[in-house]
């Protein structure tokens, strides 16, 4: 390893749902971060690791920020805010075709006090006309301090390259924090639960909404071609359960046969998932269930 070795860590920021999760798999390349076409879906820090041979870029997907509604809810706004204040650089991600909102307006107000170079990316480009662009860029550029302006398409992969170049610029000399082959620091046992979760999100649409979390509870090697996994769906009412299990079972072994085909990917052996579905009322405003989930509140 050469003696002028970068590193650091990157925040990224932004409305939900403006392709932050999309963003971060496809500089990765492999899904760590669950996406889904409803806001609010990180509700965790999740750390990427994109290591080049003279370079380390350690990506945080913060939770989108937000007006909370819940515990939940605050909890993932405080753990957004905290990290800013942690990382090298911040990446605030806005959506092209969106444009600006009040949403964007409540984290332009709370970077005002970061003392870190922020960068705009502007998402989702391809949906845009080319013209209306640059009136974007203007409109952004005196509302804040930018280091950089960059537009990309996260899901087309456009302008992602050049974007990694130049943050890499910007990444002070420091070690290698992570082996070369580890892409995020999350134990698999979290990823799995995530894509379990993103596979409710997409199949029951509407009906749930973000009142469910995925909990594994077992995790075995029984033999050597397959990997045993036993995981709960917890939702808040017993109507939401019924949509979950579905009729004779038809939902829960949906969810089971796509969530399945990706932990396979993930780790690269057969797969038997056994799916549960429990009821635990309100469970989004109970700190001692939150921290059941993994949401571990009193960090903050």
């Amino acid at each position: 390893m050469e003696n002028n070795y970068k590193s650091g860590f990157m925040a990224i920021i932004g409305r939900p749902n403006v392709g932050k999760s999309t963003f971060m798999n496809n500089v990765i390349g492999q899904k760590i971060a669950i996406m889904s076409d409803k806001p609010q879906t990180t509700r965790n820090k999740i750390q990427g690791v994109y290591t080049q041979q003279d370079a380390q870029i350690i990506f945080i997907d913060t939770p989108g920020i937000h007006k909370p509604k819940h515990r939940l809810g605050d909890f993932m706004v405080k753990t957004a805010e905290t990290t800013l204040n942690e990382v090298d650089a911040i990446l605030f991600m806005i959506d092209a075709k969106e444009g600006y909102g009040k949403g964007d307006q409540y984290i332009l107000d709370r970077l005002q006090n970061i003392k870190r170079p922020v960068f705009l990316i502007i998402n989702k480009v391809d949906l845009i006309h080319p013209d209306d662009l640059f009136p974007l860029i203007e409109l952004y550029r005196n509302k804040c301090k930018f280091e950089e302006i960059v537009p990309i398409s996260a899901l087309q992969g456009n302008n992602v390259n050049h974007l990694l170049d130049m943050l890499k610029q910007h990444l002070p000399e420091g070690p290698q924090y992570y082996p070369e082959d580890q892409i995020t620091d999350h134990p698999e046992r979290f990823i799995i639960s995530e894509l379990i979760r993103e596979k409710v999100l997409l199949l029951t649409r509407e009906e749930i909404p973000h009142s469910i979390a995925v909990v594994i509870e077992d995790i075995e090697n029984k033999n050597a071609n397959k990997v045993f996994i036993q995981a709960v769906i917890i939702t808040e009412r017993q109507t939401q359960k019924g949509i979950l299990i579905g009729k004779n079972g038809s939902m829960l072994k949906s969810i089971g046969k796509k969530a399945r085909k990706d932990i396979e990917a993930l780790l690269g052996t057969k797969v038997y998932l056994e799916l549960w579905v429990k009821v635990q009322k309100d469970w989004r405003n109970r700190q001692s269930h939150l921290r059941t989930y993994g949401f571990n509140s009193d960090e903050y």
